[in-house]
C-alpha cells in the first residue's frame, strides 16, 4: 500500500495527495513488487535501498548512496496470536530522496506513524526532512516506553495468577515477555548508535532547532534501554523464583506420597503374613481377624504419628 502525504505551505495543513510532488512524504506499507517498481522507476531510487528495510532481519543501520540516505529503525510491533498478545521489533526504513522526498517504508503497519498520518503531531512539515525524521525517532522511542509499560502490567497480571495456580499456561507466556523484553533491548541498543552517529551531523544537516528533538529522542532511547533492561531483570528472578517454588512443591508431593506409601505397606506386610500356610499367633482364634485388624490399625497411626511429627505428612 502506498500512501503519499503533503504539507501544504499556504495553510501548514496535511493532506493527502494522489501524485508524486516535491517536498511529499511517500508512506509505503507492505508492498507488492509492482509498487517498488512503480516507485523506483519514478523517483530513480537504488532498489536495494527500497528492499532492504523490508528484510525482518534487517539491523538499524544508515546507508548513503549518492544522494539518497537510508536510515534504518527498530520499531515496537504488537500482534494477537491466538489468546496472547506478542510484542516483537520490525525495521522501519527512513529514506530521503535528493533532498526533495522522504519516504517510510515497513514490511507491516507502522504504529509509530499513525499519529502523523493522523495529524496527531504538532509542527509537522513534510519538507522539513530533518525535523521530520527526528519527530519520527522521537516518537519510536517513546512508543518502546508504552509498550515496555504494558510488558510490566501483563507480568504483574500472570505473577498473579501464578500465586494461584501453578499452571504451564502462565509459564509459557512469562516466557513470551521475556522473549520480548530481549528483542526490546537489542533493538534499542542498535537504535541509540544510530541515534548518536545522526547527532554528528555527518549524514543529515542539522538545524539548531531540531537537534534539541534529537537529543530528546536519545534521551527517551537511553530511557527505554534501561527501563528495559530493570525489567529483564525482574523477570529473570522471577523467572527463577517460580522455577525454585515448582521443585519444591514436587519436592513436597514426592515426600507425601512417599509417606502414605509407608503406611499403606503395614497392612500389606501383616496381611501377608496371615496368608502363609503355617501356625501363627492367634491363628485358631474365632477373634483372629479382630485382633490383627485392629493391630494393624494400631501400628499405622504409630507410623502417621512418627511420620508426622517429622513433618513428612
Amino acid at each position: 500500500m502506498i500512501q503519499i502525504f503533503k504539507t501544504m505551505e499556504t495553510n501548514n495543513e496535511l493532506v493527502r495527495i494522489d501524485t508524486i510532488e516535491k517536498g511529499c512524504w511517500i508512506n509505503i506499507t507492505d508492498p507488492t513488487e509492482e509498487e517498488l517498481n512503480m516507485i523506483q522507476e519514478a523517483l530513480n531510487i537504488n532498489p536495494k535501498l527500497l528492499r532492504d528495510p523490508l528484510d525482518e532481519e534487517e539491523k538499524p543501520r544508515i546507508d548513503v548512496e549518492d544522494d539518497q540516505i537510508l536510515i534504518i529503525v527498530d520499531i515496537p510491533y504488537a500482534y494477537q496470536d491466538e489468546e496472547t498478545l506478542k510484542f516483537e521489533t520490525i525495521p522501519l526504513g527512513l529514506l530521503v530522496i535528493r533532498d526533495d522526498y522522504f519516504i517510510s517504508i515497513c514490511a507491516h503497519e507502522a504504529q509509530v506513524l499513525k499519529p502523523f498520518i493522523n495529524k496527531q503531531v504538532k509542527e509537522l512539515y513534510t519538507y522539513k526532512k530533518t525535523r521530520f525524521i527526528f519527530q519520527i525517532l522521537y516518537n519510536n522511542a517513546r512508543d518502546y516506553l508504552k509498550y515496555l509499560r504494558q510488558i510490566d502490567k501483563r507480568t504483574e497480571y500472570l505473577e498473579g495468577s501464578l500465586h494461584k495456580s501453578m499452571r504451564n499456561k502462565e509459564l509459557f507466556k512469562l516466557l513470551e515477555l521475556e522473549k520480548s523484553l530481549v528483542f526490546f533491548t537489542t533493538s534499542l541498543k542498535s537504535n541509540d548508535v544510530v541515534l548518536e552517529r545522526l547527532l554528528r551531523g555527518k549524514y543529515i544537516k542539522l538545524y539548531e532547532e531540531d537537534q534539541d528533538l534529537l537529543e530528546d529522542a536519545i534521551i527517551e532511547n537511553k530511557q527505554a534501554i534501561e527501563m528495559a533492561s530493570i525489567y529483564s531483570t525482574i523477570m529473570n528472578g522471577m523467572m527463577d523464583a517460580f522455577s525454585s517454588v515448582i521443585s519444591n512443591n514436587l519436592n513436597i508431593v514426592m515426600k507425601f506420597l512417599t509417606s502414605v506409601t509407608i503406611v499403606l505397606s503395614i497392612p500389606t506386610i501383616v496381611f501377608s503374613f496371615y496368608g502363609m500356610n503355617m501356625q501363627l499367633p492367634f491363628a485358631n482364634s474365632p477373634l483372629s481377624w479382630v485382633l490383627v485388624l485392629v493391630g494393624t490399625v494400631l501400628l499405622s497411626l504409630v507410623v502417621v504419628i512418627i511420620l508426622n511429627r517429622k513433618e513428612l505428612l
